[in-house]
């Protein structure tokens, strides 16, 4: 059987820890009850998984379970909490994202501009973040919302979301963040954080994929949202359908696993990416990082390398690296990176970078062989487009 590609893309998605599968088994088999038919012991056993896993993910936030809404991931909470605080105002017509945000953000924020709200965009410095001393200059009595990333799921600088959901609180305007690239990597405490929405994703913390949750602040006066999908009431009448026992179980494991170990797994990572981030630079010259240097996600790296085209890197290592050239989430698109243009990435840096994302069950082992194989293939790729040669005539 061949050897599987080293795993380094781990912001596009995790692999399923071991003890979250053998969370979520009972509820594929032998325990399939409706958690809402609480008339017999199926679905009490069903209703109580569900709320027990409500509790692990509130645990890892630190705040009520009676805020945690599940969802089917980020996605859909990202839609929820803008479309849906959006709709659900009576006054207002003012929304406030980043240039650098996620497409599950940018794209229902377009919707809106479609439908006649006010959408600003505001620009992000070289790392892909935000000041709050931006969002204060577009602050006005017509702001409904704004919705800042908390950690950048490219480039992987971390926002001052803090900072963002304090000023946003002064002024009565509701704060959301999208944090599918941080819960579960980094500590966050809800109970400090100002923030009234937070979307998070289950498979970006070893959990499964198809489920998440939106945490939504119960506050005075209470955020409103106007749902996005109807028909039986569930999830406080914010989110119907039958829900995923199985799915949310196992989104309660990983949180469970994080809350335990966050700390010292993010100091482990963020040694694996500097190693990664050193070996590089060492095996291959003439190369720039991108993002933050410090305030950053513990296992996200992201580099440019003049000459070598991404997708032609990957296609030479397809069967011995797995890393990206950009978000999952728009690699359909032929377009380039948005984000990369945002930060004023040079336009030959646009095709010529790599996203590598350090997990869990990463090693030393494949980071230092990660960055040995990556290096023959730059070299051939960039003799092939001519760079290198370039390089030893440059134009006068």
């Amino acid at each position: 059987m061949p050897t599987q590609p080293i795993y380094l893309d781990n912001n596009a998605s995790t692999r399923l820890d071991p003890a979250v599968l053998e969370a979520m088994l009972p509820f594929l088999t032998e325990q399939y009850g409706n958690s809402s038919s609480t008339s017999h012991v199926f679905g009490q056993i069903a209703e109580k998984a569900v709320s027990d896993a409500r509790e692990n993910v509130a645990r890892l936030l630190n705040c009520r379970t009676q805020e945690i809404v599940f969802t089917s991931g980020a996605t859909e909470s990202n839609n929820l909490a803008i479309l849906g605080a959006m709709r659900a105002s009576p006054v207002g017509r003012k929304l406030i994202i980043a240039a650098a945000e996620h497409k599950a953000v940018i794209d229902p924020a377009e919707r809106l501009s479609a439908e006649g709200y006010n959408v600003c965009v505001l620009p992000v410095d070289k790392h892909g973040c935000v000041s709050a001393e931006q969002v204060a200059t577009e602050l006005d009595e017509t702001t409904i919302l704004v919705s800042i990333m908390h950690g950048n799921n490219e480039v992987g600088s971390i926002n001052p979301i803090s900072e963002i959901a304090a000023l946003c609180r002064v002024h009565n305007v509701l704060f959301h963040t999208d944090a599918t690239q941080t819960v579960g990597k980094i500590p966050l405490d809800l109970s400090r954080l100002e923030v009234d929405m937070l979307s998070l994703s289950a498979h970006k913390m070893y959990g499964p994929k198809g489920i998440g949750a939106l945490f939504i602040r119960k506050r005075f006066p209470k955020t409103s949202l106007e749902p996005l999908v109807f028909g039986g009431g569930h999830e406080r009448k914010i989110r119907s359908g039958t829900l995923p026992v199985h799915q949310i179980v196992g989104l309660g494991a990983a949180c469970s696993i994080c809350s335990s170990n966050i700390v010292s797994e993010a100091k482990q990572i963020s040694a694996l990416r500097e190693l990664l981030k050193q070996k590089i630079a060492e095996r291959v010259p003439n190369i720039q990082f991108n993002g933050h240097s410090d305030n950053r996600l513990p296992g996200s790296l992201h580099v440019s390398i003049p000459g070598a085209n991404a997708e032609a890197v990957m296609m030479k290592l397809r069967n011995q690296l797995a890393m990206s050239s950009g978000s999952a989430c728009t690699m359909s698109s032929p377009e380039p990176s948005h984000v990369l243009k945002a930060i004023g990435l040079e336009a030959s840096c646009l095709t010529t970078s790599l996203r590598f994302g350090i997990g869990r069950f990463n090693t030393e082992s494949e980071v230092c062989t990660a960055a040995d194989i990556l290096s023959p293939a730059v070299e051939a790729c960039r003799q092939l487009s001519g760079y290198l040669e370039k390089l030893k005539n440059p134009v006068q």
